[in-house]
């Protein structure tokens, strides 16, 4: 006869401790994740309204720059700051969203803002893909090498 104890459960019945530590871990990630989500404000990030910028405060002054500003009429932020295409556009607002949140979080982050070398290459691109039929003359400067609009035009944006 296989008589157990009657204070200890089966064999088959015990729970595996690092299942169970897994699982109480994965809840913790999750609370922790949907409560920051929530309190960033995150759903505001999947659309494409400027005001969504102005969930950190650093950005009030590029906000209130755009807003008098000509691109105003014809550009949100990102039509200028995310490549044009479904995959570049939430690769990049995936990439920054994960920067921006690290760097906020940690409070890690100069101020003001400076663009990032990659953030760069796309603003430039957005610059010459809207503006080709315009600026096809002055694609190159005069060393040969390709213009950098943002060198006279740093502001124009915000």
């Amino acid at each position: 006869m296989n008589r157990t104890d009657p204070g200890t459960a089966p064999a088959r019945f015990r729970p595996n401790r690092r299942l169970l530590l897994l699982v109480i871990l994965a809840g913790v990630a999750a609370g922790l994740g949907g409560f920051t989500f929530f309190f960033a404000q995150g759903a505001s990030y999947l659309k494409d309204d400027p005001k969504t910028c102005m969930n950190c405060h650093i950005m009030q002054s590029h906000f209130d720059d755009w807003n008098r500003a000509p691109h105003k009429a014809v550009a949100t932020c990102n039509d200028c700051h995310t490549p044009a295409g479904f995959v570049g556009h939430w690769a990049i607002k995936g990439l920054n969203g994960f920067n921006h949140g690290r760097a906020f979080t940690t409070g890690n982050f100069h101020e003001p803002i400076r663009i990032r070398p990659i953030n760069k290459k796309v603003l430039l691109a957005n610059c010459l893909r809207c503006h080709e039929p315009v600026i096809a003359r002055m694609r190159m400067n005069a060393r040969g090498e390709e213009a950098d609009c943002s060198r006279c035009h740093r502001n124009t944006g915000h």
